[in-house]
């Protein structure tokens, strides 16, 4: 009986999941209700928090699943969609010509900071980030140049943006005083960008890669690529192993 009644639990979990997601998720039966129960406490905290946060700061309801000690700045510039979740001590600074959008399901990982500007003088262009994708703990996105995320990218631990190059041409005057040069970072759908990869000005990610952890990409990785290295290298292409599954 309890074995049933725990079973009934998870389809009627998994079934309010995917009826908010908007998609198929699938419950891990081996994990106890207890464990389940615990997890839908903590997140309708988060959700209650994000519902209060986000109607005082911006003047409107959205689903938004909010951890404590997310500080949000600028909020007026910052676009969430349904379901956003931002994990404990996450900073955003909306303060930019596009500002910040957050798609769908996106989930930003604990103490990872977004910010567009660094000085007021010249203020950044900003991110938008698809829906479905997903950065982990400690990530950093620094989008001066704008920062273009696709749907459905999943990056790891400690990855990041550098979206501004610093002009250091001339060695009588400071480099702080000469001026910056923006070009902007693009990645596509369905990317995997592994842990502790940084991701310089003026790259642009195809649909479907896999960066390798600890690479640095500073260019253009085309469509369905395997790099990896300093500088990132393409080292395989996905689309042969695409062809060989269908033939």
């Amino acid at each position: 009986m309890k074995g049933r009644l725990s079973h009934i639990f998870t389809n009627i979990l998994e079934q309010g999941i995917n009826h908010f997601k908007g998609g198929s998720y699938h419950l891990d039966c081996s994990v106890s209700v207890t464990i389940y129960i615990n997890e839908v406490v903590r997140r309708s905290t988060w959700l209650m928090r994000g519902l209060i946060k986000i109607l005082l700061l911006q003047r409107r309801i959205r689903p938004v699943f909010i951890a404590p000690n997310v500080y949000l700045k600028n909020t007026r510039m910052i676009k969430f969609s349904r379901g956003v979740t931002l994990e404990h001590g996450v900073i955003i600074d909306g303060l930019s010509r596009i500002g910040v959008e957050l798609g769908a399901n996106v989930k930003i990982g604990p103490y990872s900071i977004i910010r567009s500007t660094g000085v007021y003088s010249n203020i950044g262009e900003g991110v938008r980030i698809g829906a479905n994708s997903g950065i982990d703990a400690f990530a950093f996105i620094g989008a001066a140049g704008g920062v273009y995320i696709g749907n459905n990218v999943i990056m790891g631990q400690h990855v990041s943006f550098h979206a501004e190059e610093h002009i250091y041409d001339k060695v009588n005057i400071l480099i702080r005083e000469q001026g910056v040069t923006r070009k902007g970072i693009t990645i596509g759908d369905d990317c995997w960008i592994g842990a502790n990869v940084t991701i310089l000005d003026g790259s642009h990610i195809g649909k479907g890669c896999v960066i390798g952890a600890c690479s640095l990409v500073n260019g253009h990785i085309p469509e369905y690529s395997v790099a990896a290295g300093v500088p990132a290298r393409v080292v395989k292409s996905r689309r042969i192993t695409l062809t060989n599954n269908e033939a």
